[in-house]
């Protein structure tokens, strides 16, 4: 056995990274990651605290932090009401009022060119405005006794 996992109970009694368990710890673990990233040219050791550290604040904030999956109209709902918009501040991006409209109710589906000017006004990406469920694949269908032979 290694001398690094001899005995790691030991090595986190006397300070190495351990899972974090509350926010205290999380800033901590955060800003000593901040620090990590901004040296120029970083170690072999202090890259592998970088990778390390990373995946620790990454594991506490999916469990303590995670975003829901939320469709288009919500993010463009939450997006409107977080910025003090109406749905005619959205024209520029949708073309006219009734599309806005359409879009908010679920009646339309956004195009690629609103997805882009979304994108582009609020500053997100493009995919946050592309419904998950839309990237599915239908089976090709084959006719069966229909030949194309003459």
């Amino acid at each position: 056995m290694s001398t690094v996992l001899a005995n790691p109970a030991e090595r986190i009694a006397h300070g190495a990274p351990h899972v974090i368990h509350n926010d205290a710890e999380l800033e901590m673990y955060t800003d000593a990651l901040f620090r990590l990233t901004a040296l120029e040219n970083p170690s072999s050791f202090e890259v592998e605290a970088i990778e390390l550290l990373t995946l620790l604040v990454e594991r506490y904030e999916q469990e303590h932090y995670s975003v829901p999956e939320a469709d288009p109209v919500s993010i463009v709902r939450f997006l409107i009401e977080q910025q003090n918009l109406t749905q005619r501040d959205l024209i520029p991006q949708f073309g006219c009022e009734s599309a806005v409209s359409m879009f908010m109710t679920g009646q339309r589906n956004l195009t690629l060119e609103q997805v882009r000017k979304l994108s582009a006004r609020f500053k997100l990406p493009a995919d946050v405005f592309i419904p998950k469920a839309a990237v599915t694949h239908s089976p090709k269908r084959h006719a069966k006794g229909h030949s194309r032979s003459r």
